[in-house]
């Protein structure tokens, strides 16, 4: 049984809580929270026996062996490796950190303390995305990647009324690249790798942080374009081209209404059957590691989160997005 703390009561937590409680080997055992209040109310929806207020007090506890980490992106780094310093096991919310930097930080110190760090990318373990791997050559050579990712945020409504709430805050490294972007990102460096370059546009808001934009990135035999927004919906599918056909995805998050498309017109569904919360693949394959004594887990590998945070650094040079946590 592996006993985990969380950090942030915010509904991504509540949807990996979800996902997890479906593990026989999860145990849900301690909360922290900035204030008392949020900790005591979200330790009562779930029976948590423990809350804190203090995060090295939290970091050091002897009742939790790993720790999930969903604060905003600029407090991940910080939290992380308290946590690691405390001998807890880490698996942080995407994006991994505010940089490059952080996240080196964050490397060296599950390192240093033998406990498993991972990146809590959802995408690069739900089923489907195997089957897409697998299916590469069968379109390939592949040309053109293609992922989008656009979705109205629900705080936008309130940040034109003149209240930023956090989605919109650079203090808290945020943004649509980041909060978004990085699901179109993360994939195409799982799949591909580091790109040889990256360019990058981007509506930026009067806050600081970018609204919407987009990331195109160039490989030897392909290129990439990455798609992403918090002020605009889209209805268009992502998609893989190759020279024998495409693979076309309909909700790029999720990997769900995937199918190829052959040259010749005929079609071939990929579907692996999937949980409806794909976040209960990241938790197993994060408990595996633990359990396996991996401080490294094997699909979001300590690369990967390295060549897409280089990929979000270049990005937001490109569009001129620059985070307090780049000054420190």
């Amino acid at each position: 049984m592996i006993r985990f703390g969380v950090i942030g009561t915010n509904w991504i937590t509540d949807r990996f809580i979800d996902g997890a409680s479906k593990l026989g080997d999860f145990q849900l055992n301690a909360v922290y929270s900035r204030t008392e209040e949020k900790a005591t109310e979200f330790a009562s929806k779930y029976h948590i026996e423990h809350t804190y207020t203090d995060v090295h007090e939290f970091a050091s506890s002897d009742s939790i062996d790993a720790v999930y980490i969903a604060s905003p992106t600029a407090l991940h780094s910080e939290h992380a490796i308290a946590c690691m310093k405390g001998g807890k096991h880490v698996i942080v919310e995407k994006p991994f950190a505010s940089n490059e930097q952080e996240v080196q930080a964050m490397i060296d110190t599950a390192k240093q303390t033998n406990v498993t760090l991972m990146e809590a990318m959802k995408t690069t373990h739900v089923p489907n995305f195997k089957l897409i791997q697998e299916s590469l050559d069968k379109i390939g050579p592949v040309r053109r990647y293609v992922a989008n990712f656009c979705q109205y945020s629900s705080r936008y409504d309130k940040y034109k009324e003149g209240m930023v709430l956090n989605a919109f805050k650079p203090e808290l490294s945020n943004g649509s690249l980041m909060d978004i972007g990085v699901y179109c990102i993360y994939p195409m460096v799982a799949l591909f790798g580091r790109p040889d370059r990256v360019k990058a546009t981007a509506f930026i808001l009067e806050s600081g942080v970018d609204g919407e934009g987009t990331v195109t990135v160039d490989y030897p035999s392909l290129n990439g374009v990455c798609m992403f927004s918090k002020i605009t919906n889209s209805s268009i599918p992502s998609e893989i081209q190759g020279e024998k056909g495409s693979i076309v995805i309909g909700k790029f998050s999720d990997m769900t209404e995937v199918k190829i498309v052959y040259k010749d017109g005929s079609e071939e569904v990929l579907d692996a059957g999937q949980e409806d919360n794909t976040m209960y693949y990241e938790a197993k394959s994060f408990i595996e590691s633990i359990e396996n004594n991996e401080i490294e887990n094997k699909v979001n590998t300590w690369n990967n989160s390295l060549e897409t945070i280089r990929v979000l650094d270049q990005a937001r040079k490109e569009v001129g997005v620059v985070f307090p946590a780049d000054k420190k």
